[in-house]
């Protein structure tokens, strides 16, 4: 809905051996589905873990669902996307913020509720993209971009 592409009513019809070609785009009602909608923004989704309201609750995120609802926000690029994102989650937070927490390759390595903190503070301190990815396995893609957060800070 965010993207004004209707993604599942495409998938859908794909699904069902309706070739692309002929799939009109829900949401224009003129062009097919085969038309890459045209977008000056950018959306970030990120869930919101309010762990600390259990008690004995892992902070790990695995494969069961733990979130507690989720925050969209919107923005000319990924990175204003992401910073209003993390400020929405949390009114604690100011953004992508590398004082929060210190760089712990352990942290780095495992998922958790707080690891964007620690990979802000890992940026700041210095580590190489390479070196965050093969902690991570974030993509690169993404590490750049924060990347890019923290080094306008820093500049």
């Amino acid at each position: 809905k965010a993207t004004g592409y209707p993604l599942a009513y495409v998938a859908a019809k794909l699904a069902l051996g309706i070739p692309l070609p002929t799939i009109k785009n829900s949401v224009t009602g003129v062009t097919t589905a085969c038309f890459e909608p045209s977008l000056d923004y950018c959306v970030v989704k990120i869930p919101r873990w309010d762990l600390a309201k259990f008690n004995r609750v892992s902070t790990k995120i695995g494969s069961s669902m733990k979130s507690v609802g989720e925050v969209m926000a919107i923005g000319r690029n990924f990175e204003e996307a992401f910073q209003k994102a993390l400020r929405m989650v949390d009114e604690n937070v100011n953004g992508f913020d590398p004082y929060l927490k210190k760089a712990n390759e352990n942290e780095l390595q495992e998922p958790t509720d707080k690891r964007m903190f620690v990979l802000a503070a890992a940026l700041k301190s210095k580590y190489s993209i390479d070196k965050l990815y093969e902690l991570t396995k974030i993509d690169r893609w993404f590490l750049q971009k924060l990347k890019n957060i923290i080094d306008y800070y820093t500049t």
